[in-house]
């Protein structure tokens, strides 16, 4: 029986799979975090560049803020941050001196750990990236084996790519991320120990959505196959497409004899604050999901199915959807398999629904998929098929893009911006418009407590605020009676 650590996923993944991202506010984050702190997590998935863009351009809060005050309120649990290396917010492509200066600025803010993330495993992109982040000061790297399930990755992909990365020196530990929750305890049986042996003593997590519901029994094979830490969620950021419940699981884990040293009635205080701020702000709070066979073939999520299906119907096509999912599963096929997670969902689908609509396969090429050819999200996992390679590059609208200018340098960005801001501005405007980077700055500081129990009376004084005053106001409620009356006037 092993002893088992936990990282929770529910400020950033969790926020991410059942909010959009953007559920969670900095007052949210700052009242939980100083409990979070002590349950004994080994670390906290916190961030990524894309949460970072959400907090300014939901919220209009200071990303790099929320860092610092999460850090002051945490200091004993490492602060982790996930990203590929290629990107800093927006899509575009960043120059290599601008990732550093944010691998920079992340570190001195307080993130100290990091996820080196390429979804099409191009190696030499993720050891470059680690390198980066261990000179900007990182304690501790993990490089992402991003399962999925096609006719290349198997499981002595998965070890071949465990062997390279081992060999770094940037890399201290592995994790097998499961983002569709497809990785079955079946399989687990055969991927662990082969991913494990070629680790070279490296530890290895696992990290799975529930997505199918297998991921709380494959966590369970994984504890039995040597994997020491699991990736959790707690309270109403658990379940659902984002990933198993730290309480079911501790307790499951605990009755297979082993050890999990996290203080269950701290864990219990944070679902339940969590689980409070869901109903107070109207968010949905992961449920159990039903196993759906249909999945592992195609893999495109729910939400991304809803937008399909709702694109077919508004243009009277519905009769058409079983048509494009069958030329999803061939388009990702000869586009060397991608894994199914953003943007390449969005890619795989955009190009299916295109052929099946126009008759011609191939005929319309979105630009994003044609920038995935040339290589400018890494090198495609296996090699794209010779004959759609052909009819996708040879076309001016690929010239063009092939020859568009590299990335700005961060010198090269400064000089086209205002005088004097700092390096973190300067990395919210590369990603961000300005106006938006504008908006935030104007803003108020966000508020540093939140208690769940009052929102409903703020959201009432709010709205009794916009209205014309009134001379009696009554509250009733069951076992409950609230009457005020204005003074009349002389």
């Amino acid at each position: 029986m092993a002893d088992i650590q936990l990282v929770d996923v529910s400020l950033r993944d969790g926020n991410q799979s059942l909010w959009g991202a953007t559920g969670l506010r900095t007052a949210h984050i700052a009242e939980i975090a100083p409990v979070m702190n002590r349950v004994g997590f080994r670390a906290l998935d916190f961030t990524s560049s894309t949460h970072m863009g959400v907090a300014v351009r939901t919220h209009r809060e200071d990303p790099w803020e929320r860092i610092r005050l999460t850090r002051a309120a945490a200091p004993d649990t490492p602060l982790q941050f996930i990203g590929t290396g290629f990107r800093f917010i927006s899509w575009e492509r960043a120059h290599p001196d601008l990732m550093r200066l944010a691998y920079d600025c992340l570190v001195r803010a307080g993130i100290s750990r990091f996820v080196v993330l390429d979804p099409t495993h191009d190696v030499p992109a993720m050891l470059a990236n680690a390198r980066m982040i261990r000179q900007a000061g990182a304690t501790e790297i993990i490089a992402a084996l991003t399962y999925t399930i096609s006719a290349v990755h198997d499981d002595a992909f998965y070890a071949g790519i465990a062997g390279q990365v081992a060999a770094s020196p940037d890399i201290d530990r592995a994790y097998v991320k499961d983002p569709a929750g497809l990785l079955t305890p079946e399989r687990a049986r055969t991927l662990i120990p082969a991913v494990r042996a070629r680790l070279a003593g490296k530890e290895l997590e696992l990290h799975a959505h529930t997505s199918l519901g297998l991921s709380p029994l494959t966590c369970l094979a994984a504890a039995e196959l040597g994997v020491q830490v699991l990736q959790v969620a707690c309270g109403a950021l658990a379940g659902g497409t984002s990933l198993p419940d730290a309480e079911r699981l501790v307790a499951n884990l605990r009755e297979l004899g082993h050890t999990v040293g996290v203080d269950g009635r701290l864990l219990a205080r944070v679902a339940r604050y969590f689980d409070r701020l869901a109903a107070a702000e109207s968010l949905p709070a992961g449920r159990p999901r039903e196993y759906d066979a249909a999945f592992t073939r195609h893999q495109v999520a729910g939400g991304v199915m809803t937008t399909l299906r709702r694109q077919l119907s508004e243009l009277g096509l519905e009769h058409r959807f079983g048509a494009v999912m069958d030329e999803v599963s061939r388009v990702r096929a000869e586009l060397g398999y991608p894994i199914m997670v953003t943007p390449f969902p969005q890619m795989v689908i955009g190009q299916a629904l295109s052929n099946v609509l126009t008759g011609t396969r191939y005929e319309t090429v979105p630009d994003q998929v044609i920038r995935y050819v040339l290589g400018s999200f890494g090198r495609p996992t296996a090699p794209v098929d010779p004959e759609v390679l052909d009819r996708i590059l040879d076309r001016p609208r690929a010239r063009e893009l092939a020859a568009e200018p590299p990335p700005l340098s961060p010198a090269e960005l400064r000089a086209r911006l205002p005088r004097g801001i700092c390096d973190e501005e300067l990395l919210l405007r590369f990603g961000m418009p300005g106006e938006e980077v504008d908006a935030m700055l104007a803003g108020t500081p966000p508020a540093r407590h939140y208690n769940p129990e009052v929102q409903p009376v703020l959201r009432l004084l709010r709205e009794l605020g916009s209205r014309p005053p009134a001379a009696r106001l009554v509250i009733d409620k069951p076992g409950f009676r609230l009457e005020l009356r204005g003074r009349p006037r002389d």
